[in-house]
């Protein structure tokens, strides 16, 4: 219990020490990068853009634009650790090999075999199928259960180990899915302060404040292309590794029904 709060505890401050770091990397890269004097005519950070000086036009959306640069890192970096957890969750092999390779073992009641082939293959298929040939062995020499009652427990045993795995495999999800939603709405408070900063310019008596006209203009293209990117890059990961889950938990559910099966077919 201790063990697993402790680990819970780290997870929750990987995910904190991520959103603080991004947070922090969004607004250097905004101040010193972007808002270099280099990037502006007259080296005035507070005027026009160099023409064609994208950090500087980048620069002009405003205050919105770190904290949507913090958002996409944030998603950069749950992108590479969610490839790299699931590469490992995945294990060594093929995964359809694996199955394939399993089942055939079973089939020829070959199980000191199989556990080998789960110690090399790894990861959570083979985890959950190792704890079901353990569950495998007990269950064989006792004489106290019906054989009814053995599948039922080698079944159920299955599943819990395949349940210890699934949170393993969706976690940091959730950040994914909200990052798919919040990005757009922050990028639309960009765009509506850059708006109301262009109808400002507008309102001034006499001519319009051309420069204040574009970077309102500017601050709300900006934003609003900073919030659909991070969004669409979101969607798109979290479905692709949806995907994967799925495809993991299917083979797992595959797996688990030939070993309970094959399990029943030698108690008759």
């Amino acid at each position: 219990m201790k063990g697993q709060t402790l680990k819970d505890a780290l997870k929750s401050s990987f995910v904190l020490a991520v959103i603080v770091l991004c947070g922090i990397a969004g607004y250097l890269i905004f101040s010193k990068i972007m808002g270099n004097p280099v990037n502006f005519e007259g080296g005035n950070p507070e005027g026009r853009a160099l023409t064609g000086n994208y950090l500087g036009i980048i620069y002009k959306g405003g205050m919105i634009v770190p904290v949507l640069m913090a958002v996409n890192l944030i998603l950069i970096t749950f992108v590479i650790e969610r490839f790299i957890m699931l590469g490992a969750a995945a294990g060594k092999g093929n995964m359809n090999a694996f199955v394939r390779q399993f089942q055939s073992l079973l089939n020829e009641n070959k199980i000191e075999e199989a556990a080998e082939l789960c110690d090399k293959q790894r990861g959570s298929l083979a985890n959950v199928m190792k704890a079901g040939l353990h569950r495998y062995r007990q269950l064989q020499g006792d004489k106290s259960l019906m054989n009814d009652q053995k599948v039922l427990a080698i079944q159920k045993d299955l599943e819990e180990a395949e349940a210890l795995e699934l949170p393993v495999l969706s976690q940091n999800l959730v950040i994914l899915s909200t990052i798919a939603s919040i990005s757009v709405l922050i990028g639309l408070i960009g765009t509506v302060l850059g708006m109301i900063r262009a109808f400002g310019a507008l309102a001034q008596s006499g001519a319009p404040d051309s420069l204040a006209l574009a970077e309102g203009i500017s601050e709300a293209l900006i934003n609003t292309a900073f919030g659909i990117t991070g969004s669409c890059l979101a969607i798109i990961f979290y479905n692709y590794y949806s995907s994967r889950i799925d495809s993991m938990t299917y083979k797992m559910d595959e797996a688990s029904f030939s070993l309970a099966q094959t399990f029943a077919s030698t108690l008759k």
